[in-house]
């Protein structure tokens, strides 16, 4: 009796799994919750907003040692001169709600000549990743976007957004692996007025007590910051030397022979 009762049970749930649009009894859309187990074993990503920029950090995770690495950064792009993001997921779902997010942001210059404001950027694609949790036939798109910019309303920005097309604004935020002991590190830490260095220092700090790996070298990171310089937005990307000596000078990984 029990065993047939689980296997009625099991078969419920596997009803409930089987369509995107469908509800489970609770109330529950399990196949977007799927879409974000993915992203729980996705490389960390960390956002931090500081009162001068925006920094984020993302973890590379090497899969394979005969992997090539890639020239070009795998967690970090720039959307448009005043935005940019950090992905955590599946990157040929993030390769194309990117695209979408750059032809959206040159629109919108195109037809009133200035930058697009960045919540309605955001705003604009979460709702293209809100119908992929609405309709048969498709399926969300498995990644979580950290969103970094400026814009003359609101000044430095930071959002988060999930494969459900929620989304919200942030001043310290992680997706990824280990994301929730990221998350309660970031909310002990975290300063109102924290400066764009001490926000580097922070979420590299963070970042090397909640990856798997045992040792932070600049080749399993990726650094991004957005920040005003001569009265314009700036999207820098560090380079392996700079972020090397970075970890250095914040005692959190030795010396070697080329960063001396």
């Amino acid at each position: 009796m029990i065993g047939s009762i689980s296997s009625y049970a099991s078969q419920m749930s596997r009803r409930y799994d089987s369509r995107t649009t469908i509800f489970s009894p609770e109330g529950r859309l399990y196949q977007v919750e799927y879409a974000m187990e993915a992203i729980g074993n996705a490389g960390t990503a960390i956002g931090i907003l500081s009162k001068d920029g925006v920094v984020l950090v993302g973890e590379k995770k090497v899969t394979s040692k005969l992997l090539q690495t890639s020239m070009s950064t795998e967690k970090m792009y720039k959307i448009d001169d005043h935005v940019a993001c950090a992905v955590a997921g599946i990157m040929s779902d993030a390769n194309i709600l990117i695209n979408i997010a750059r032809v959206q942001a040159q629109r919108y210059t195109y037809a009133y000549q200035e930058p697009m404001p960045v919540e309605q950027l955001v705003q604009s694609l979460c709702d293209t990743k809100q119908g992929y949790t609405q309709f048969g036939g498709l399926r969300p798109f498995g990644v979580s976007f950290l969103f970094a910019g400026w814009d003359k309303n609101y000044g430095f920005q930071l959002y988060m957004s999930d494969p459900s097309g929620n989304y919200g604004g942030w001043k310290a935020a992680a997706v990824g692996a280990n994301n929730q002991a990221a998350q309660s590190m970031l909310k002990q830490d975290y300063k109102d007025d924290i400066s764009r260095e001490e926000a580097v220092q922070l979420a590299l700090k963070v970042l090397s007590k909640t990856m798997d790996s045992t040792s932070l070298t600049s080749d399993k990171l990726e650094l991004a910051e957005v920040f005003l310089s001569s009265g314009k937005v700036k999207y820098q990307v560090s380079l392996p030397e700079s972020l090397s000596k970075l970890l250095v000078s914040f005692g959190l990984t030795q010396p070697t022979a080329e960063a001396t």
